[in-house]
């Protein structure tokens, strides 16, 4: 069994918990409560922030003192509709309580107070199409750079159609050189339609030191510590991730594989 790869603990409650010390890396941690309607989840933010994503269904929603109201109305995921999204800093704590089955991630980094809470979404996601040919997909960029709404936290849905590949040609994120580079942990929270699916995922390095190929079923999570980390997508079975990078800067820059960068080169032109 991978040690990048990591299983739903059960069908209910919060079947995710990874956290930077479970996952042997400083930044980012990710949880996922699939909620039955009238259940509850609450948590304190304490030195991390949070985004909250209703990835289905729905819940009412109290976070940083205040009420939230109901949020979320993509009953499927593969709906394909912009999510409902809460941002919460550090130092505060939050509460779901599900009116419908629902599943609510927790994407969390460090905080360092400098954004006010707010809700992200559906407003200002736009479901934008990315790449050419089989390497198509389709992404809900609900918190990346472009959007000044997190200190450490981006964050960002993708779409592969079946047969298409994904975070593809392969690329890394793994060193801190900016402009050149910046270093970003990245976690991916997998779910496959129709759901008996899976997908591949490759997590490498270019050295060889990493390399791992993952068949991914729905709802479980990879770790990408460093590396290369390209997906794809089986006939048959189209699947979509959530997204969760930190790092010590708050921005998205990477190297793409030398091997393969000739393919970003030929579809740029």
């Amino acid at each position: 069994m991978s040690h990048l790869l990591v299983h739903p603990a059960g069908d209910t409650g919060k079947v995710h918990d990874i956290t930077p010390d479970s996952a042997g890396w400083g930044y980012v941690g990710f949880g996922l409560y699939r909620l039955r309607a009238g259940e509850r989840a609450a948590e304190a933010t304490g030195d991390r922030e949070v985004i909250l994503v209703l990835v289905e269904g729905r819940a009412r929603i109290t976070g940083a003192g205040q009420d939230w109201g109901e949020l979320g109305n993509r009953m499927d995921v593969f709906e394909k509709t912009p999510p409902h999204c809460l941002y919460l800093p550090n130092g505060t704590d939050w509460e779901a309580v599900a009116t419908t089955d629902c599943t609510l991630a927790v994407c969390t980094a460090p905080g360092q107070g400098g954004h006010e809470a707010q809700r992200l979404g559906p407003e200002g996601i736009e479901l934008t199409p990315r790449g050419r040919g089989t390497n198509t997909r389709h992404v809900n960029n609900i918190a990346m750079e472009g959007r000044d709404v997190a200190d450490s936290l981006l964050v960002t849905e993708v779409f592969t159609p079946a047969g298409h590949w994904s975070s593809y040609p392969s690329h890394r994120h793994d060193e801190d050189d900016f402009p050149r580079m910046t270093y970003l942990e990245e976690t991916y929270y997998m779910r496959l339609n129709p759901a008996q699916g899976f997908g591949i995922q490759r997590v490498y390095t270019e050295d060889g030191s990493l390399d791992e190929t993952m068949a991914v079923r729905n709802h479980d999570v990879t770790l990408v510590p460093k590396g290369h980390h390209p997906c794809g997508a089986p006939h048959g079975y189209e699947m979509y991730y959530l997204n969760v990078m930190a790092g010590p800067l708050r921005k998205w820059r990477f190297q793409n594989d030398p091997d393969h960068d000739w393919i970003a080169q030929r579809d740029a032109g």
